[in-house]
């Protein structure tokens, strides 16, 4: 269609075409808001794990739980700073006659819930603590079992480590400054209120104190699927520390190289590893039936 037949045609509307344009050309330029928009802002309802942070202060020890909370109430040595706990388990704790260094705040389940992270289950119960006091390579006994843990970094681990150790009355679990998590909040609650009884000695450097436990006379024993023997056939005596490894990598090169031996969990069945919660249950099982054996002698 050519320039002149298009103006023939639209001739008839040439007045309203130019009061539309008027009316157009006077009005503010508006984009169109899509009929279907994502809401903004942090979305309501379920929390970011990634986003919460602790509301306490860092050398604060954090307590939730009935296990974990009441046994830290019976422990003298335990400082407590405050207190939460729900109507329900109040009551429970009046019932069983918890020994309370002060009343705690009565609060609801969902007022807890915004102190921890998501999805931890505290029964009721929430504390804040002062730090144990950590023993020395000086202050060991020698007379019970020591732990020694290689940078094994799993909390729930470490927690299910330290309940088995108060179980076996273990005098104290060496860690690492780093690369080992620290003994509170999730940890305190897989221990079962194990923190209580079994107290962490926190260390720069392992292999170091390692050879200060040798220079006071203790056997270093190592587990690792490696080792040279079955754990069963060591000549163990006390005073003895044993030293665990993480899951993956193992005893570090250093850490072996500052153990007496290196001992092993030979398992009958298809799967050879285990868990290093469970592998320390029996190697505590099988250095504690050793070391009584060795004391008779």
């Amino acid at each position: 269609m050519d320039r002149e037949c298009v103006r023939s045609v639209l001739w008839p509307f040439a007045n309203t075409i130019r009061k539309m344009t008027s009316i157009m050309s006077e009005r503010p330029f508006q984009s169109r808001k899509p009929r279907f928009q994502r809401p903004q802002g942090k979305r309501q309802g379920r929390r970011d794990p990634q986003a919460w942070r602790p509301p306490h202060e860092i050398d604060t020890t954090i307590l939730y739980g009935w296990h974990p909370v009441v046994e830290a109430l019976r422990n003298g040595k335990r400082t407590i700073r405050r207190l939460l706990a729900t109507e329900n388990s109040l009551r429970r704790l009046q019932e069983e006659n918890v020994p309370l260094p002060f009343e705690p705040e009565m609060v609801r389940p969902d007022e807890i819930n915004r102190l921890l992270e998501p999805d931890a289950v505290h029964q009721g119960l929430y504390a804040e603590a002062d730090p144990l006091r950590s023993p020395s390579v000086e202050t060991l006994s020698g007379e019970r079992l020591v732990l020694a843990l290689d940078q094994i970094t799993d909390p729930h681990n470490v927690g299910a480590i330290v309940r088995t150790a108060a179980a076996f009355d273990v005098e104290a679990i060496i860690t690492t400054a780093r690369h080992s998590p620290a003994a509170t909040g999730v940890l305190a609650k897989s221990a079962s209120g194990g923190l209580e009884h079994v107290p962490f000695m926190i260390v720069k450097n392992l292999g170091d104190t390692l050879n200060a436990l040798g220079e006071r006379g203790f056997q270093r024993i190592g587990l690792d699927s490696e080792g040279d023997a079955n754990i069963d056939e060591l000549q163990l005596r006390m005073p003895l520390v044993l030293v665990l490894g993480s899951e993956g990598k193992g005893l570090r090169q250093r850490t072996r190289e500052c153990c007496d031996a290196i001992g092993r969990l030979d398992m009958p069945g298809a799967i050879k590893s285990l868990n290093v919660s469970n592998a320390a249950a029996i190697s505590l099982f099988a250095v504690t039936k050793a070391a009584a054996k060795s004391r008779k002698a």
